[in-house]
């Protein structure tokens, strides 16, 4: 086979690979198709990075070797360990782990541009330094988010003085120490010593602006924020891309970046805030006690007896989770508490806010673990079209995204925010330990509700309890 041949089947691996990279990522919009989705992306990436062992010249295919052996050790244990609560902040290290290989990729391939001899091309400079900061901003932005999301960091947002001049000044001085980079590379006379410094500086300057936009944003903006730098790793790998001059890496990246895009303006108009509000608004406490105007205001409470009564007899009801559910690994009870409902003969369904839990999409992997078939899960504008009719809407550790001062409060901060409006159903049971406020840090008016109830306690205790009083009213009768 001659070079021209190798070269011509590569080309062909890696427009297989980019073709199975869109069909995959086309799989994922509907959560019936999203494992096939994966294994289908997956199949592509698997097939770009054979065909790019054949492509570059590899210095040591030892090293390679034990680089997958330990990356697959680490990635099979991380998957068998890691809790569905703690898969946000694993999606979160995960781009960050992106964004670090973008930016080491870059510098590797500037070091080896000067030590080749060869002239570096103005594009190339420019896309080293590209890949270079938003590989680094990414790495400690999601390492951040990743502290905030597991409580290693406190959730609440993190103000520092004159935050929003200082985080101006520091992407100045990643922009300029960028486009210094870019002139080091196109002058002869700058040493490949002094361009490696240059290289350095702007790595610590973006670490350090990576910091500076993720500590003011507080709990309730995480899913945002973790689609945010899903884009910017997606983005860093385009840029490495251009720079190593590979197609599938290219590919690949601008996929990632724009699917990010879309994801992240999907999450702000399902929280009615902006990009620039949430890197910038300093949104977000950690939920406390909260009562209206320093008063305390009525609410009514019921046992799992009367709930389960409640639920035994009703002809139609919507479970509407959020991360209460995650927190307590309840889905396997909820599932079967529907289960023997829907034994009985009643209607059940599943609603699903876009920004429930701590990431997109968290409450449907939760949910697709305990195997609840997909036809029953309903996003925001399917639930709302049939609360209207439905007997009982059941709260499972959600809190601001069912709020209804979303839309009768102007002056509440989630006012115009898109919700679940389950204060619409005929009865409405809310499964909470407390009181307390949501991420938001505002009490919650569907608390206070004629039709609501409250159903106190751990959230696996009390789905226990009720599918144990549901399964003896339904002998019974």
């Amino acid at each position: 086979m001659s070079d021209q041949d190798v070269i011509n089947l590569i080309n062909f691996c890696y427009l297989v690979a980019a073709a199975l990279f869109i069909w995959g990522m086309a799989q994922l919009r509907r959560p019936s198709t999203a494992r096939k989705g994966n294994w289908v992306a997956a199949v592509g990436m698997f097939i770009a990075v054979v065909a790019t062992l054949f492509d570059r010249e590899i210095v040591s295919y030892e090293w390679i070797a034990a680089g997958i052996v330990v990356g697959a050790i680490i990635g099979a244990f991380l998957a068998r360990r890691v809790q569905m609560t703690e898969m946000p902040e694993m999606v979160a290290v995960f781009n960050g782990f992106g964004g670090a290989a973008s930016a080491l990729l870059a510098g590797g391939e500037l070091k080896r541009l000067y030590d080749s001899g060869g002239s570096i091309d103005s594009d190339v400079g420019v896309t080293i330094a590209l890949g270079t900061a938003i590989g680094a901003v990414t790495l400690t932005g999601s390492v951040v988010a990743a502290g905030k999301l597991h409580g290693t960091l406190n959730s609440n947002p993190i103000l520092l003085p004159a935050r929003n001049i200082l985080s101006a000044l520091i992407a100045v001085a990643v922009l300029a120490l960028g486009g210094l980079l870019i002139w080091a590379t196109q002058d002869d006379s700058v040493s490949q010593e002094s361009a490696m410094l240059i290289f350095v500086g702007l790595a610590a300057a973006a670490l350090l602006l990576g910091v500076l936009v993720s500590i003011p944003i507080g709990g309730a903006d995480m899913p945002v924020l973790v689609a945010l730098f899903n884009s910017y790793s997606g983005l860093a790998a385009a840029a490495a891309g251009f720079a190593i001059d590979n197609d599938v890496l290219i590919i690949a990246g601008a996929l990632v970046g724009a699917s990010g895009l879309i994801l992240t303006s999907i999450m702000t108009k399902a929280m009615n805030r902006s990009v620039i509000n949430v890197m910038f608004g300093g949104f977000g406490q950690s939920g406390a006690d909260v009562t209206s105007g320093g008063e305390a205001r009525p609410y009514r409470s019921v046992n799992a007896e009367d709930a389960a009564t409640m639920l035994a007899y009703a002809q139609s009801v919507v479970f509407v989770t959020g991360y209460g559910l995650a927190v307590a690994q309840a889905q396997h009870d909820l599932k079967a508490l529907a289960d023997l409902l829907a034994k009985g003969g009643c209607e059940v369904k599943y609603g699903i806010h876009p920004v429930a839990g701590r990431m997109p999409g968290h409450m449907n992997v939760l949910l697709a673990e305990a195997d609840v078939p997909y036809d029953q899960l309903l996003d925001l504008d399917e639930a709302n079209r049939q609360l209207d009719n439905t007997e009982i809407a059941m709260v499972i550790g959600a809190n601001d995204v069912v709020n209804p001062q979303a839309h009768s409060n102007p002056g509440s901060p989630i006012y115009g925010m898109p919700i679940i409006d389950v204060d619409k159903a005929q009865s409405v049971v809310v499964m909470k330990r407390s009181m307390a406020s949501g991420f938001s840090g505002i009490d919650n008016d569907l608390f206070y509700l004629d039709q609501t109830s409250m159903l106190f306690g751990d959230a696996k205790k009390s789905l226990k309890s009720l599918v144990s009083e549901v399964d003896e009213i339904q002998k019974s009768g």
